[in-house]
């Protein structure tokens, strides 16, 4: 018998127009009637397992002990749980890179398993559609106190599907004179107020000398801006473009009551350099996050 859990955090791109959120949380009901499900998202986009990983990364730290279950561009992808914390947590989720990074925000996997025991499944009266007949019984299960192993195959999580996230990049002293300094990043993110996360931080510009007020240059496809160092949007003046420490530590470009992403053309995984200077760059670079501790 291993722990029992009362939570369910869900993250999906099944969307709420149709029954198939609703379906899979009567199937843990009605299983685990104890258990509470807590809906982070079912808005991400069809198919997007890097907007899904990003969110579970930023969401994971916040989240109580329980089960995680994400569910992102599904498929025929191969089923898979993985412990995290001291068996305080359990990620479920399609081995397509989607919970790499959140495994790497806790500490890194523990045991890991292939969901392939069908005795813990629903039986479909057709062609198995996971979501509803893996992953929602076996999340239901994990909560009454299975243990993981009863669940499928013990793998090493090594063998699990990395994640990408990407890497930025100094070119401070790198390539030809003219370059200048500066820090090469991506859009990770963009928010439903359309501000910009980038993947990097205050220590990746801290060289510069980044105080509250500071002007910065920030390079977007043909775009040059200067943007200014705030604390809130709410103290840029209109059309201004400001900068900010997010809520995960990033900086993210805003504007007023505006759309950072409009005003600079923007989408997730574009490339945009960030300078001191005058002068502009592109390029990022990435690296794989592994599930392995």
């Amino acid at each position: 018998m291993g722990r029992q859990f009362d939570t369910i955090s869900f993250l999906s791109d099944l969307g709420v127009v149709d029954e198939h959120v609703g379906v899979v949380k009567s199937v843990v009901r009605d299983m685990a009637p104890h258990v509470q499900v807590i809906d982070l998202t079912h808005h991400i986009a069809p198919y997007d397992v890097r907007a899904g990983s990003l969110a579970l990364a930023r969401a994971v730290t916040y989240l109580p002990s329980g089960v995680v279950l994400a569910l992102v561009d599904v498929g025929d992808r191969r089923p898979v749980a993985v412990e995290v914390a001291g068996g305080k947590g359990v990620l479920l989720g399609p081995d397509n890179g989607l919970l790499a990074s959140a495994v790497a925000m806790v500490g890194g996997a523990e045991r890991a398993v292939v969901l392939d025991r069908e005795e813990f499944h629903l039986v479909s009266p057709g062609g198995t559609l996971a979501s509803r007949d893996v992953f929602a019984p076996v999340a239901a299960h994990l909560c009454n106190g299975t243990d993981l192993e009863e669940l499928g195959t013990i793998v090493d999580a090594a063998t699990i599907l990395p994640g990408v996230v990407p890497l930025a990049r100094d070119f401070s002293g790198v390539g030809s004179t003219d370059e200048g300094i500066g820090v090469h990043a991506e859009v990770l993110w963009i928010d439903h107020l359309g501000n910009c996360q980038l993947n990097i931080g205050l220590d990746d510009v801290a060289p510069w000398g980044v105080a509250e007020g500071t002007l910065l240059q920030v390079t977007a496809g043909d775009q040059t801006r200067s943007v200014l160092r705030v604390s809130s949007a709410a103290a840029l003046g209109p059309g201004a473009i400001g900068v900010l420490v997010d809520g995960s530590g990033l900086l993210t470009l805003v504007l007023d009551r505006r759309s950072a992403a409009d005003e600079l053309s923007l989408a997730a995984a574009d490339q945009v350099t960030v300078q001191p200077g005058t002068e502009s760059g592109n390029g990022a670079v990435s690296v794989p996050i592994n599930l392995r501790r």
